[in-house]
């Protein structure tokens, strides 16, 4: 090729070219060499960008006859190898940059990239671009990973992850068994397949891959365990504040007043004591909720709850304890300051930071609130642990465990007989996965399902008909954590084109930005000496 001349302007950069005479060009058609020149033709080519200038290359090009006499085609234009594609109109590097940038940020992100690149190109265009790019090609794994996605609303996807290269392979819409299993047998070679404890996936690899070992996430298998622990302290929440210390182990508090007279004395407390025989009067004359909310002006809803009360105690919300804070070994200090006159939050902030405190100025500022309006600080008062907080005491590992906790938990345990044998369970199925000895699963699972609880017992159920997959879990290496990494990229890429992609389009760019990465990160980051 023959620079001809360049052009440097403040909007564009021209070059203008031409491709030498007497050289031989490959036919396009059959591929056999040719000089016999029958025209020229000019291409008008866009580069990538020079100084923050676009480049606009006019090259000049023959057209060539083709000497094969048995070849389809009689003429053909020539092309330059790394600066001509056919029927392209931007040159290599240019194409590359626009499919790169479509395949991390999509259309509407890429195009604007682009524009700060000073190339102008549409949103549409990029995704053309984008869903043209050949996906690589797609090897076979020996460990493949199983899991599904929200695609959106109640639909649900299949993404299928190489756990070897954690590369993802391809995703479709729906959890279908007979899917995967065409998959399975359309690319046989698979050995291990891991995968949650979903019936749809176990029954498509069976019929795919029947001689794959399949593998029940451990992951999975815990999280399970854990919501049926939290399902049975749940139903015991009774025996939740139990865990609470003795009243001699802790200062006393002072006895809590009446509802009646606490509650009633407030503006809340008159407010819904008013409703409350304001609905009681109109619905006991035998009216229908919907007439009594319009004439009272509430919510239907509303109505139904004030109706369905005996007392109005039972619809006032009642202000849950507060927590403990860090302010709190601070809370007499800041009495004992706002005594002697000093009524300043910013100067008590100050103060406090003195004597180690290092909280923010807000926490200090509502600290202070109840006191101008001669109120007593809020002390901070012990709830019993909610139901989810009770099911991780017990999941909890006894070495990782709080002071706290440990303090706490054998009150608990001593109260509820239910809990105590779901904590044993618990630490039972613990031991199994800390030392992959899965020995002890079938008499585990018996005990299981003579536990009498019936969390547990159709847990029992259901991991006796998955038992090998279970156990594979329990004594092999293999899990699902590629997935669950794969399926947050899958995320975060719906959320990067605000929901509006469709399952191709989402699959094109869930794969190429995989490899794109990974070509990228396997890059030096210093140039070799």
């Amino acid at each position: 090729m023959l620079v001809v001349s360049v052009e440097v302007s403040d909007a564009v950069v021209a070059v203008r070219a031409r491709t030498r005479s007497g050289e031989s060009a490959g036919c396009t058609g059959c591929g056999q060499l040719s000089a016999w020149c029958h025209s020229r033709c000019v291409r008008s080519l866009a580069g990538v960008t020079i100084a923050g200038r676009p480049l606009r290359i006019d090259l000049s090009v023959r057209r060539l006859y083709c000497e094969n006499a048995s070849c389809a085609k009689v003429t053909f234009a020539e092309q330059v190898p790394g600066l001509t594609v056919r029927y392209q109109r931007r040159t290599p590097p240019l194409q590359r940059l626009v499919e790169d940038v479509g395949v991390v940020l999509a259309g509407r992100g890429g195009s604007r990239m682009l524009r700060i690149l000073n190339i102008r190109l549409s949103r549409c265009t990029v995704l053309s671009q984008l869903m043209q790019v050949p996906f690589p090609p797609l090897v076979t794994p020996r460990v493949l990973g199983v899991d599904d996605f929200a695609l959106y609303g109640d639909t649900y996807g299949t993404l299928l992850v190489d756990a070897t290269t954690r590369l993802p392979l391809t995703l479709w819409e729906g959890c279908d068994a007979e899917r995967l299993g065409r998959w399975l047998l359309e690319h046989p070679g698979v050995e291990v397949a891991c995968r949650d404890g979903s019936l749809t996936y176990r029954q498509g690899i069976t019929s795919g891959a029947p001689d794959a070992v399949q593998v029940s996430d451990r992951f999975h298998l815990w999280q399970g365990l854990s919501r049926r622990v939290q399902d049975i302290a749940s139903a015991h929440r009774g025996c939740l504040p139990a865990a609470l210390p003795p009243i001699g182990e802790t200062d006393p508090a002072p006895a809590e007043e009446p509802v009646e007279n606490t509650v009633a004395d407030t503006r809340a407390g008159r407010h819904a004591r008013r409703l409350f025989e304001a609905v009681q009067a109109l619905t006991r004359s035998g009216r229908s909720h919907s007439p009594v909310a319009r004439e009272l002006g509430l919510n239907r809803r509303t109505v139904s709850k004030y109706a369905r009360a005996h007392t109005w105690q039972e619809v006032v919300r009642r202000r849950p304890p507060r927590k403990p804070s860090t302010l709190d070994p601070y809370l007499g200090y800041l009495q004992q300051r706002w005594d002697e006159g000093q009524h300043s939050a910013k100067i008590l902030h100050e103060e406090l930071q003195t004597k180690g405190y290092l909280g923010h100025y807000q926490r200090v500022k509502m600290a202070v609130a109840p006191l101008r309006r001669g109120l007593p600080v809020d002390e901070p008062h012990e709830r019993p642990p909610s139901s989810r907080e009770a099911a991780r005491w017990i999941t909890t590992h006894p070495h990782r465990r709080s002071p706290h906790i440990n303090d706490r938990l054998p009150r608990l345990l001593d109260q509820c007989p239910e809990l105590r044998t779901a904590h044993d369970i618990v630490r039972r199925f613990a031991a199994m996965l800390d030392n992959h000895d899965a020995t002890s699963l079938p008499e585990w699972l018996d005990d299981l399902a003579n536990t009498g609880l019936a969390p547990l017992t159709g847990l029992a159920g259901a991991l006796r008909e998955d038992q090998d997959a279970v156990a594979h879990g329990i004594t092999t290496p293999y899990n699902s954590g590629v997935n669950e990494g794969r399926i947050t990229d899958v995320k975060l890429q719906k959320r990067l084109m605000a929901g509006r992609a469709g399952v191709s389009l989402l699959r094109h760019r869930v794969v190429l930005i995989a490899h794109l990465r990974r070509r990228y990160a396997d890059r030096p980051t210093t140039p070799p000496r």
